[in-house]
């Protein structure tokens, strides 16, 4: 019980402080390749940036996409993830990234690299450029 209310009290001080996305600890500013998804390499090609109020935005292999930031640093969590609706050859790599990126729950962001992760042990390796 203590636990949760600690943490419940971590979550209300920092909600408090203003931005507290990836992009204020490094994220802003860069675009992010893909390099890895689950520790393979991801050999498409699919870009992420961060932006004020939590926007997160990039080219997914197909498509543009577009979604929000909704869990204070180091937690990641997306709201729905919207995207363009164009076909190309790479629709299968464009689902295992969007359904990788909607998994990730904790980030981490060390000079120009970004790590995505969850509890599960999935993770998202990307590159800044």
């Amino acid at each position: 019980m203590i636990r949760i209310l600690a943490l419940f009290s971590l979550m209300f001080a920092t909600a408090c402080i203003g931005d507290e996305t990836v992009a204020k600890y490094g994220a802003a500013g860069k675009v992010w390749t893909l390099v890895g998804i689950d520790g393979e390499a991801f050999t498409a090609r699919a870009t992420m940036e961060f932006g004020q109020d939590g926007a997160v935005s990039g080219q997914a292999p197909c498509n543009r996409f577009f979604t929000k930031q909704t869990q204070p640093y180091p937690w990641f969590k997306t709201s729905a993830i919207g995207s363009t609706k164009m076909a190309c050859a790479d629709l299968k790599s464009e689902a295992a990234f969007f359904e990788a990126l909607g998994d990730m729950s904790l980030s981490e962001v060390s000079k120009t690299t970004l790590l995505l992760a969850n509890d599960a042990g999935r993770t998202m390796t990307f590159k800044a450029e």
